[in-house]
């Protein structure tokens, strides 16, 4: 039981009652609508579901329950299924909603892999698609495009119409942020489908990608980000990350000291810092030097700079990543949109003229969001975009070489990282398995 409640990203370090926020941020950001934030608590639930062994008979389902058809499960994979490369992962049918999603779970505390996978990364070490990207990352997006794209193609051209979305959380929703731009690339492979029928929703994504590919990708990718959550703000290295896992706060501390005595401009001006991608929604449910929690509201935007480049540091940046919370508080958010929508008694042909209005200023914001980038002189903002490959993999490596070559040749140094780290904080039981060590 405690290994699913720490998958679901409830152990939190506490911070204690140290907050500080950085105030005016999103006071240009536009509320979001009920037709656009719609579908993020559903996909929560998709995603809290991937955790259960048996989706008939589930054992940690959210009041209400997940909301999904046992039968319209395509496919799972455990991490057996996976070989490690990513964590566990579902495609689902949604024919309620006209949409085929690929869900891809969170980081599991008690699995080598996934810390392999985020400890997988240089600065600057993977160029893709004209910007960088995290390395680990990117090798499990493309082991997941490669594995199942013959699958999402039958799915797309077997139901025309419906969307093919890509959702995460944590791990998964960099891995996801990183698919879709993948999948774009080479929509031939998924039956030429169109741009349009293709997006991805981040659930508190890491910071995965340059800024020129996150605003380029803003009107597919979107990215959900719960009040205070740390991962998406924090510009320190994940493996840093975790190596201080048990002083997170001090560690936060002094990267919030460090963003905050650095200038924008050379933030801005570097093409190797990484970003949460795409389209932002914030949930708000806290305000500044206000104790307690409001009712939440949602704001959305494609910003350029101040896009989360400062860290917030509170007793709830940990606990803000937990899904279970991101789910619970979406929720809420759409229930008040969805009250104030019945008390003002929106008429349907109203309601579509709205969400028409609502993509065409989606459209004129992002539009808006490139020509920004261009004005600040954003590395690379222009360039077309094209699949990239393992090129600045290591420091004089062969760039001719495949990707099995790349995995096999980076391996022995992330082996030495990853047994450097699990001494320091795990021991192995007499049945083999790993325990954290007793304090």
């Amino acid at each position: 039981m405690l290994d699913s409640i720490c998958d679901m990203g409830l152990t939190g370090v506490g911070c204690g009652s140290l907050i500080f926020y950085v105030t005016g941020l999103f006071e240009n950001w536009s509320l979001a609508t009920t037709e656009e934030f719609e579908p993020i608590p559903r996909y929560c639930r998709l995603i809290l579901s991937v955790y259960e062994d048996d989706l008939r008979n589930p054992l940690w389902a959210p009041p209400g329950g997940y909301g999904i058809n046992p039968d319209w499960v395509l496919l799972r994979k455990d991490y057996e299924g996976t070989l490690g490369r990513v964590s566990p992962y579902m495609i689902y049918v949604d024919h309620d909603h006209g949409d085929v999603v690929l869900g891809v779970r969170g980081l599991n505390l008690a699995k080598e892999s996934d810390y392999a996978v985020l400890l997988d990364n240089k600065l600057g070490q993977t160029k893709f698609c004209g910007g960088y990207v995290h390395n680990g990352l990117l090798k499990a997006a493309i082991w997941i495009f490669d594995a199942e794209c013959e699958v999402l193609k039958e799915l797309v051209e077997k139901n025309p119409g419906y969307t093919l979305t890509f959702v995460g959380h944590s791990l998964g929703a960099g891995v996801v942020a990183l698919l879709t731009i993948i999948a774009l690339q080479k929509q031939d492979r998924l039956g030429n489908i169109q741009r349009k029928r293709i997006r991805c929703f981040a659930i508190a994504p890491p910071r995965c990608m340059s800024l020129n590919l996150a605003v380029r990708y803003a009107d597919v990718i979107n990215s959900v980000v719960l009040q205070d959550d740390f991962l998406p703000r924090t510009t320190t290295a994940l493996e840093d990350v975790f190596k201080y896992l048990v002083c997170l706060p001090c560690l936060l501390c002094v990267m919030c000291l460090k963003d905050t005595c650095t200038m924008e401009e050379k933030m801005l001006k570097d093409p190797r810092r990484l970003y949460a991608p795409g389209r932002l929604y914030h949930i708000v449910e806290r305000k500044p030097f206000r104790i307690g929690r409001f009712p939440p509201v949602v704001k959305t935007a494609v910003p350029v700079d101040k896009r989360f480049e400062h860290l917030v540091l509170s007793c709830n940046a940990t606990s803000d990543h937990a899904i279970i919370w991101i789910e619970r508080e979406s929720q809420k958010a759409l229930d008040i949109m969805l009250e104030n929508d019945k008390a003002l008694e929106i008429p349907v042909q109203q309601r579509m003229q709205r969400q028409a209005s609502v993509e065409r200023g989606h459209g004129e914001e992002y539009q808006a969001a490139l020509e920004r980038a261009a004005a600040l002189e954003i590395p690379d903002v222009n360039l077309p975009p094209s699949y990239g490959t393992f090129n600045e993999l290591e420091e004089g490596e062969n760039s001719s070489q495949s990707i099995e070559d790349a995995l096999v040749a980076s391996s022995t140094k992330r082996r030495d990282r990853w047994d450097k780290f699990i001494n320091q904080f795990f021991d192995v039981d007499q049945s083999g398995k790993m325990v954290f060590k007793k304090s």
